[in-house]
């Protein structure tokens, strides 16, 4: 009698957080033709659409906060 093999797909994977994060090259040409389109397709401007692409679609960074600091009056000397 023939054995019947059992294949399975193996189980889908989760995308890594970085990588989820990350922006595409397809993603970066489709925003910078959006901006050529907004244009109205006028020509000549096709490094300055893809630079403002990658600004507009880079993962923001949390800015590190900044403290205060508390400035103290100097003391006064005795005269």
């Amino acid at each position: 009698m023939a054995k019947t093999i059992q294949i399975t797909s193996p189980a889908p994977r989760k995308p890594r957080a970085s990588a989820a994060r990350k922006t595409t090259y397809e993603q970066i040409q489709l925003r910078a033709y959006e901006i050529f389109l907004g244009r109205c397709g006028a020509p000549g401007n096709e490094l300055q659409d893809w630079l403002q692409a990658e600004r507009e679609l880079a993962p923001r960074r949390k800015s590190p906060v900044k403290t205060s600091k508390t400035v103290r009056p100097a003391k006064e000397r005795a005269a």
